[in-house]
């Protein structure tokens, strides 16, 4: 078995690529088709988001969980007859999601407020249908430890929305069509991505065996928490894409300034906050068997040290890109979209990476300890304090609100799944100094790179400023850090040289 280092190394690295090709395809809408294209868009993939996630957010974990199990334990047959119920699960559950739209299109048509944006989701449902395929295939894959495959799927299915999104798109088109054409490029992706997965899948020794009900029951059971945990937090997305251009224009904004703001916070700003996840939520998926399987082994000693030392990893990961946002969040903005605003919601966001980061990773550890249940109740706090936030702090702060509203929300439910972990381990975290020590390093970073920055747009044009800001608030946080003990540099150095020496991974047909 893969060290826990390296495969986070190894998925940490595709995720980086995978996510830069995501901003890459996100500069190229903003620049050519502009904000409120991408703000139609985002009405339409909100809604849509919530119907993916009914196949493709718990069912994925649970394979991955089952599969893992069974494949430990020898038991082959259980194996492939799991993937067949589940596929057979999967695919009934997104035709039927599909006939639903289809049905009560008049009803979705009221609730996206826009006429044209129903024409952009009905393009993208077939996309459901793709992606309970794909999510099953790739719930085997992640089970079964091949992390270099689970990597490759998501990272071909980025490249070819890239590839097919320069094709379809043009800064001469209206900013309807391109956002039609952007739903397009979302369905060929899924249709594509889903051959890849399953053409991998059999190609590494995967088999279907018989329907046997009794791997069915265990599958709903276990995957209906963590669905509806997520079916909840994709309403909130067409919920905030109604309040938060409705409170605008509440105060005075057009309905274009209203989407176009919108359109600037959700699909430039609110990336960006995800970049840190990139390396946290690599952890999280090598947690999820890595956990399960103590658990199944009654190995508590294992489990309490890799929850504190995960949510530490995750704490301080977070905590390190705080300073570059907040030092020069205004010329990120600039230089990737040529978008002050982008950039100044990012510099108020800033905070947030830190929440965010700690409800990642103590959510995937509720999950590998089988505490789905507890941790949607937590869920479900989180989102009231969040649209109570976005109800009425747009009247003080505009467009802010959201980003209050969402770092609001993770902090809630970070604290009570802190809670709520230390209870179930029986083990204290012994965070809380930790965390007042990373909070008194963030200020002087901040200070510190916005200082550099301000100086070096004098002399240096805008990209060499903002690598010289991003190295001076890294730089100077680890640095820090290091002095107050809580983060060992030259054993970080020492230990990277020793076990950053990732295998090299060939497409070779394993045998089951």
């Amino acid at each position: 078995m893969k060290s826990l280092f390296k495969t986070v190394v190894l998925i940490t690295i595709f995720s980086f690529l995978t996510r830069l090709l995501g901003f890459v395809f996100r500069i190229i809408l903003s620049r050519v088709v502009g904000a409120e294209s991408v703000g139609l868009y985002q009405v339409a993939s909100s809604v849509f988001m919530v119907l993916m996630t009914v196949i493709a957010s718990g069912l994925p974990l649970i394979i991955s969980r089952m599969t893992a199990s069974y494949h430990a334990n020898n038991q082959k047959k259980r194996e492939a007859s799991l993937i067949s119920v589940a596929l057979v699960y999967a695919t009934i559950c997104s035709i039927l999601l599909c006939g639903v739209v289809l049905v009560f299109k008049n009803v979705f048509a009221k609730l996206l407020t826009n006429e044209g944006c129903i024409l952009i989701l009905i393009i993208m449902l077939p996309s459901l249908v793709f992606s309970a395929v794909y999510s099953v295939f790739r719930g085997a894959l992640w089970g079964r430890g091949n992390y270099f495959a689970l990597c490759v799927t998501e990272f071909y299915e980025q490249l070819v929305r890239i590839i097919l999104g320069v094709l379809v798109i043009s800064s001469t088109y209206s900013a309807m069509k391109n956002a039609i054409n952007i739903g397009w490029t979302m369905t060929l992706a899924c249709f594509l991505s889903m051959i890849y997965v399953v053409l991998l899948f059999f190609y590494y020794g995967g088999k279907m065996g018989r329907l046997k009900k009794q791997e069915f029951k265990p599958l709903l059971r276990q995957s209906s928490p963590i669905t509806l945990m997520r079916v909840v937090g994709s309403f909130a997305q067409p919920l905030i894409a109604f309040i938060i251009p409705a409170r605008l224009r509440a105060i005075g904004y057009t309905s274009s300034q209203a989407m176009s703001l919108y359109g600037v916070a959700v699909g430039m700003t609110m990336p960006l906050l995800f970049i840190p996840t990139t390396i946290i939520g690599s952890l999280s998926t090598a947690l999820v068997p890595d956990i399960s399987t103590a658990v199944a082994q009654n190995n508590h000693r294992h489990i309490q040290e890799r929850v504190s030392s995960s949510v530490f990893f995750a704490l301080f990961i977070s905590s390190m890109f705080v300073p570059v946002f907040i030092g020069m969040g205004e010329q990120i903005g600039l230089f990737l979209y040529n978008n002050i605003m982008s950039g100044t919601l990012l510099q108020s966001a800033g905070w947030v990476l830190i929440p965010l980061g700690l409800t990642n990773i103590t959510s995937a550890l509720l999950n590998s300890l089988g505490l789905e249940q507890r941790s949607f109740i937590n869920f479900m706090f989180g989102g009231i304090v969040m649209f109570i936030s976005m109800w009425f702090l747009p009247t003080l702060i505009g467009i802010n609100a959201l980003v209050w509203g969402l770092g609001l929300n993770y902090l809630v439910v970070c604290i009570l799944n802190f809670i709520l972990i230390k209870r179930h381990i029986k083990s204290d975290l012994k965070l809380t100094k930790k965390i007042l020590k990373i909070i008194f390093l963030i200020i002087p970073c901040s200070a510190l790179t916005s200082f550099v920055v301000s100086l070096a747009e004098y002399v240096l044009p805008l990209f060499f400023t903002l690598m010289l800001g991003g190295v001076t608030g890294v730089a100077s946080f680890l640095l820090l850090a290091s002095v107050l003990n809580l983060f060992d540099l030259r054993a970080f150095v020492v230990l990277t040289k020793k076990r950053l020496n990732l295998p090299k991974f060939k497409l070779k047909k394993k045998k089951v």
